[in-house]
C-alpha cells in the first residue's frame, strides 16, 4: 500500500469504530456493540501499526468531544468511566490481532475464530477488570462480561468473514 493509503484507511477504520459503537443493544452497565469486531477487523486488516492508528484516531475523535462512543459518550469521563478497560484495550486488542494475522492465526475458519475469541476475551477480561474496581467483581462479571460472551463468539466470526472479504478485495494488503 502506499504512503497515502495506510493513513486514509485507518481513518476508515477509526470511522467504522463509530459507526460499530452506535449499533447497540443497551445494556447496564455497559452497551453491546459492533466496536470490537471493528476493533479486531482494523488490527487484521491494517496490521498492528496500523490497526492501532486506526484506534488512537478513534479515541483521539473521542477524547476531543466526538460523540462517536457507544451511546453518544465523549470527552474523558468514558476514559475513567465504566468502559474504560474496555476502551484502553482498544489498541492492545488491536495491535495482537494484527501480529495473529501478520503470523497466519487468522487463517482457516477454527483457528481464526479461535483466536479472534481470544481476543474479544481480552477486551472482555480488561473492561471486566475494571468494571471490577466499580462495582465489585461479581457485578462485573454479571453485568459486563458473561452476557456479552455469545457476542463475541458471534462477532468473532464476523471479524472472520469480514476480512476474508478484505482479502479478496485488496490481495496486496496482507497485514
Amino acid at each position: 500500500m502506499s504512503a497515502l493509503t495506510r493513513p486514509l484507511l485507518a481513518l476508515a477504520f477509526a470511522a467504522l469504530m463509530a459507526l460499530g459503537a452506535q449499533i447497540d443493544v443497551p445494556m447496564h452497565p455497559v452497551p453491546m456493540t459492533m466496536q470490537s469486531f471493528a476493533v479486531l477487523l482494523a488490527g487484521a486488516a491494517l496490521g498492528p501499526t496500523w490497526g492501532v492508528v486506526a484506534v488512537v484516531i478513534y479515541l483521539a475523535a473521542a477524547a476531543s468531544g466526538l460523540p462517536v462512543l457507544s451511546e453518544g459518550a465523549h470527552g474523558f469521563a468514558p476514559f475513567t468511566g465504566a468502559t474504560a478497560g474496555y476502551i484502553f484495550a482498544f489498541p492492545i486488542a488491536a495491535a495482537l490481532a494484527g501480529l495473529a494475522a501478520r503470523r497466519g492465526l487468522l487463517d482457516g475458519w477454527l483457528r481464526g475464530a479461535a483466536t479472534l475469541l481470544a481476543l474479544h476475551l481480552l477486551l472482555l477480561g480488561m473492561g471486566g477488570g475494571w468494571l471490577a474496581t466499580k462495582i465489585g467483581a461479581a457485578d462485573a462479571w454479571s453485568g459486563g462480561v458473561q452476557p456479552f460472551l455469545i457476542g463475541a463468539a458471534v462477532k468473532s466470526l464476523l471479524v472472520l468473514a469480514a476480512l476474508e472479504g478484505w482479502r479478496r478485495l485488496t490481495p496486496q494488503s496482507r497485514a
